[in-house]
């Protein structure tokens, strides 16, 4: 019964990632990407700058707080499980893909959070909210689809993603020889729950402040750990850039078996890691008090250049400069195990569990920060009742424990579809309002040119300021 389900499941997949997803992405990526005169290329240096930029009222979320929040979801389990997958099982050259979807997505990363920004709503205390669901009711005034896009999004982040995250955890303590394939999974299951189901009792605030704490903090040390692998093995470095471009040019292998190709792997991978133009960064963009929407953007195209730029990359050059054999039996985390004990020998695998219990505790907070704002917008834009959230959280909880003890194809496949299902609605959304973003823009970089600090009238670039509750 389970293998029928499971092929089921994997079919839709296939058919979701090649040729939907895979046409979706990079054609609406590439016209982002021109339409807004490679932005998130051009104004680099302005985005590194606007993250550091403070708000006026230090009880509101600043741009760097929206940031590690989005950032705290983005990074997790993906940079290193999700690498190590895509290149045991795609190829070395999933590392290429994934680098061109990231440059790429980056300019939908801009716009979906720039027009998070344009369309957020105002809370009782003054502070703002919103993503995908408002800008689509807004602008484009289909709830329908706002409706669909939340029900995905809490089936993504409060389902898929977690069962997907608590599996990773579980499975980097398969190394070990405590590891007992029975009761460790349930052991690791009910503590993880355990920690999470009580952090959750502090709400979203509490999320923000720990996020902006760890998240910087997590990053570097499993950066540095990341080269000192690398110089230990620099003779390797040339011959493993080889492998990289050889495997993903190798258009014979990879029309010959696309679906489980290098190419499909890293854009499968490489999204989950970046999220950009799934439609959850948003959601975090929304939340910052900034003076110009476009700030918030260009912001948010930074964080896709950590994700993936940094941290996967970190991940890929260690493993694949260390020399170790990579394959299907090594697959998620033992693969970067092996790699980190070349130069750290026991402590290696200590040190990825560790990262990997950092990571994917702030990644199921991070995913149920955004399942928060989903649940309001479905309850008339009203907080639900503590009841219900109380039952909501050990239904999330209940789901952390269950993802321990499932297969690694299930839970990659569940999370693949859901996060699938997302993009799908997302993109084209932003598509039809990309003339938006594109003239949000266009001030921007005009009030830049004439030396000021951008501020953003909605009927500067012709939008009806009624419809809107900030920027008038």
């Amino acid at each position: 019964m389970f293998d029928s389900i499971m092929k089921f499941f994997s079919q839709v997949d296939d058919v979701m990632y090649y040729p939907v997803l895979i046409i979706i992405l990079a054609a609406a990526g590439l016209f982002f990407t021109f339409r807004s005169r490679f932005v998130q290329l051009r104004l680099f240096g302005e985005s590194c700058r606007l993250i550091m930029e403070k708000t006026d009222d230090s009880q509101k979320v600043s741009s760097f707080q929206a940031l590690m929040v989005s950032t705290a979801s983005r990074v997790g389990t993906g940079n290193i499980v999700g690498v190590s997958t895509a290149i045991c099982l795609g190829g070395p050259g999933a590392c290429f893909w994934m680098w061109l979807m990231c440059i790429i997505g980056a300019s939908s990363a801009f716009m979906e959070s720039t027009l998070a920004q344009i369309y957020k709503r105002k809370d009782k205390n003054g502070g703002c909210y919103g993503g995908p669901a408002y800008y689509i009711e807004q602008a484009l005034r289909k709830p329908f689809i706002s409706i669909l896009f939340c029900v995905f999004l809490i089936a993504t982040y409060a389902f898929g993603f977690n069962l997907l995250c608590s599996y990773n955890l579980q499975s980097t303590f398969e190394i070990y020889s405590f590891y007992d394939k029975t009761w460790s999974p349930i052991i690791i299951g009910l503590i993880l729950a355990a920690a999470v189901g009580y952090c959750l009792l502090g709400g979203g605030k509490r999320i923000i402040r720990l996020t902006e704490k760890v998240v910087p903090i997590m990053g570097i040390l499993y950066v540095l750990v990341s080269l000192i692998v690398i110089a230990f093995n620099i003779t390797n470095v040339p011959s493993m850039f080889g492998l990289i471009f050889r495997d993903a040019f190798n258009f014979k292998a990879i029309l010959g078996g696309l679906g489980g190709s290098c190419l499909v792997y890293g854009i499968k991978r490489g999204l989950y890691s970046n999220e950009a133009g799934v439609g959850s960064a948003p959601n975090a963009s929304a939340s910052a008090d900034v003076s110009h929407p476009v700030k918030q953007g260009l912001v948010q195209t930074i964080s896709v250049y950590i994700d993936t730029m940094l941290l996967c990359t970190a991940t890929a050059f260690m493993c694949l400069s260390s020399g170790v054999e990579y394959g299907e039996k090594v697959s998620g985390a033992p693969y970067v195990q092996n790699a980190v004990s070349t130069v750290l020998d026991k402590f290696g695998p200590i040190f990825i569990t560790i990262a990997m219990v950092l990571f994917a505790f702030t990644t199921l907070l991070g995913n149920l920060y955004y399942v928060d704002n989903a649940l309001i917008y479905l309850n008339k834009k009203r907080q639900p009742s503590k009841n219900f959230m109380t039952v909501f959280y050990i239904c999330c909880v209940a789901v952390i424990f269950v993802g321990a003890l499932i297969p690694m194809d299930f839970a990659w496949t569940m999370a693949d579809i859901t996060m699938g299902g997302m993009t799908i609605i997302n993109i084209p959304c932003c598509l039809l309002l990309s003339g938006t973003v594109i003239k949000a823009l266009r001030d921007y970089e005009a009030q830049k040119r004439l030396g000021r600090n951008p501020v953003f009238r909605a009927k500067d670039i012709g939008l009806d300021e009624s419809r809107l509750d900030f920027w008038k």
